[in-house]
């Protein structure tokens, strides 16, 4: 960002603009004096300036989970909780319907005699890893040992033992999945293909809406800070960065005269405790601009000059002051780029006394 009306509009925020001239070596302005006590080193380093966006503290994936369960709900999971594989997504006629772990769905009844698919792997896989199938191979083919695994299965969570698996004793989801929403309460009647639940993925994330003409400050695995609710800060690293725009409602409805902003999606995950909140509004600090290796000052060092420009008053190892002229660059964390006026790192200006 260059400095500009933005260096001004600082100076006026700490007490008024101070204006000085260009004079002979050794001669300070009075304007100056008053700060003759005060000064700040010229440093040389990376500048960073940042931008803060309000953003919402999330989980990935939100989805919603069918069944071809039918009867009366007799439990239901808490919101918050998590669910794993072999473990009961509800209960329908005391009788669990199971996640486990896959990326098809359960569109077929898988029994012996059907016909190999990628879904009967599936099946295999997963009840290999909850420890069922001794002697079973994993493949396409669904045998009399995949029944007996399937069976196995079944006996241990108090299903009918068919040796066949259908949508409504389990659904195939890709992970653990956290509960955002129950959709049915313990004691309604339940109908094939209803939906029971709205799920999230496990991972933390915040999501932000992202004005559009800010999309150029973020790139996918850029590092972000992050202040959680309570004022605690996490790191995170952007994720993924929409490449289509969304055009939001404003309050007027969004008629002539009233359209939202345009803004594109951007995902950042999270690392390190970040509780257990959904929702929560967070802000996020982004970087918008890095200057690497170049010599900064306080922005409140600037001196405007009457003949225009700006300019600072570096202070002599033996205490002689004089104003010298410099061109400003980037902002940035209260410093602002300089160049020019004989500038060195180590050398000091003077600043306003505090």
């Amino acid at each position: 960002m260059l400095i500009g009306g933005l260096a001004a509009a600082a100076l006026i925020a700490g007490g008024g603009i101070a204006f000085a001239a260009l004079g002979d070596p050794g001669e300070a302005p009075a304007s100056t004096k008053a700060a003759a006590g005060s000064t700040a080193p010229v440093t040389r380093g990376d500048l960073v300036d940042t931008r803060s966006v309000s953003g919402t503290l999330t989980y990935t994936a939100e989805r919603g989970i069918t069944t071809g369960a039918a009867g009366t709900v007799t439990a239901v999971p808490k919101p918050g909780s998590i669910v794993r594989q072999g473990r009961p997504l509800l209960k329908v006629d005391r009788k669990p319907v199971v996640l486990l772990y896959g990326e098809l769905p359960l569109y077929r009844e898988l029994r012996q005699g059907v016909s190999k698919g990628p879904d009967v792997r599936q099946l295999e896989t997963a009840l290999k890893a909850l420890g069922y199938g001794e002697g079973m191979t994993v493949d396409k083919e669904f045998t009399w040992q995949t029944a007996r695994a399937v069976r196995e299965w079944q006996k241990r969570n108090g299903l009918e033992r068919t040796g066949a698996v259908d949508s409504a004793q389990a659904v195939f989801l890709p992970g653990p999945v956290r509960v955002a929403e129950p959709k049915v309460a313990t004691g309604d009647r339940l109908a094939a293909g209803q939906r029971i639940l709205t799920v999230t993925g496990t991972t933390r994330i915040v999501h932000v809406d992202l004005d559009a003409e800010d999309q150029r400050l973020v790139k996918r695995g850029d590092k972000v800070s992050v202040e959680l609710p309570g004022g605690q800060r996490a790191t995170g690293r952007v994720s993924s960065v929409g490449t289509v725009a969304k055009q939001e409602k404003s309050e007027g409805g969004g008629g002539p005269g009233g359209s939202g902003k345009t803004t594109v999606d951007v995902e950042i995950r999270l690392s390190g405790k970040t509780g257990r909140l959904d929702q929560a509004p967070v802000t996020v600090t982004l970087e918008s601009e890095r200057r690497e290796n170049v010599l900064s000052v306080p922005v409140e060092a600037l001196l405007a000059l009457r003949e225009g420009g700006f300019g600072v008053e570096l202070v002599e190892a033996n205490g002689t002051r004089r104003i010298v002229g410099v061109e400003t660059g980037a902002y940035g964390g209260g410093r602002v780029e300089v160049t020019g006026g004989g500038l060195e790192a180590g050398m000091n200006v003077g600043v306003p006394a505090k």
